[in-house]
């Protein structure tokens, strides 16, 4: 596939930057006041009320007191009403399974339990460093070999046969720095579930490539940790408009996060190609793919990783 070819797929609508699309999210602004009214507005008026001649210090405080009990009676009532009215046995709260099938995160994002779970569950992932004194992180790292070159001798975890992967010296747990062991299991994710993308980059097969390649394994790492910055997802909820649209994908498909990346990588790549990039520009193609994804990622036709136009670059 040339170049050219390349560029010609991840051409959609706003993608060559010429024209910005909005993502448009819901505020739900109206929640943003109080559904009682304004207590200080309430206050004040009560204050300031007279029935005719003014009132004595005696008949001011009787009043208050009793307005203080009724206000009580009407806050216990209203949430009575709402229990019955919004609760998940309520006919209203069947039809309106919002009311208490997700939440607000105070700066105005709606998560569903769903979604909720599973951000967790990323979270907790990005926050899991690559020990190679692990048995399971070094299991992880022979089952990336034996889906990258099948057949072949499995070497040991210190080896300059790594290199050739495109780790940077002979012990490829020194390169985890800044990924994580969700790099590494991104990279499985790749392997396994897009074989055929994976091995053209692996071994550089599509286009006219430069002299001085980037090391595809330490390019999955920073793919990786590019992707949980732009997305946002180092802490709490997300709140920039490339991360609300990813909670969109993750309530649908727990592996979003692995489909993106494979996207991603495929997308990096296509970028390499078509700026004649070589190894002392990899952090400018970064920076240019990470753009062209957020571009992407603000399509309104888009509701799934499998919906952006890069999508169509990766192979089974």
């Amino acid at each position: 596939m040339t170049s050219k070819t390349l560029r010609r797929r991840l051409h959609h609508g706003d993608v060559d930057g010429k024209r910005n699309e909005q993502l448009e999210t819901s505020r739900l602004d109206s929640l943003n006041e109080p559904l009682l009214g304004n207590y200080e507005s309430d206050r004040r008026q009560l204050e300031g009320y007279t029935h005719g001649d003014s009132w004595d210090d005696e008949s001011k405080k009787e009043h208050l007191h009793w307005t203080s009990i009724f206000s009580q009676l009407i806050a216990q009532w209203a949430q009575w009403f709402a229990n019955v009215i919004f609760g998940s046995g309520s006919t209203l709260g069947r039809l309106l399974p919002f009311a208490n099938d997700s939440r607000l995160d105070g700066k105005g994002t709606i998560l569903s339990p769903l979604q909720e779970e599973r951000l967790n569950k990323l979270q907790q992932r990005l926050k899991l460093p690559f020990d190679g004194s692990q048995p399971e992180h070094q299991d992880a790292l022979r089952q990336l070999w034996r889906l990258a070159y099948p057949g072949r001798e499995l070497p040991a975890l210190k080896s300059e046969a790594w290199k050739e992967m495109g780790w940077q010296g002979s012990d490829p747990s020194t390169d985890f720095r800044g990924g994580g062991f969700i790099s590494l299991e991104n990279l499985i994710f790749f392997a396994s579930k897009y074989p055929e993308s994976f091995q053209r980059l692996l071994n550089k097969q599509d286009g006219r490539r430069a002299e001085w390649e980037y090391p595809f394994a330490v390019a999955g790492i920073n793919i990786s940790f590019m992707l949980a910055q732009m997305l946002g997802l180092q802490s709490g909820t997300p709140t920039c408009d490339a991360g609300i649209r990813f909670l969109d994908f993750l309530g649908e498909d727990e592996m979003a996060f692995d489909d993106l990346y494979c996207v991603a990588f495929q997308m990096m790549d296509a970028q390499w190609l078509a700026k004649r990039a070589s190894y002392m520009e990899f952090n400018e193609v970064l920076k240019s793919t990470r753009a062209q994804l957020e571009r992407e990622l603000a399509l309104e036709d888009v509701s799934s990783v499998k919906d952006l136009p890069a999508f169509n670059l990766l192979n089974r």
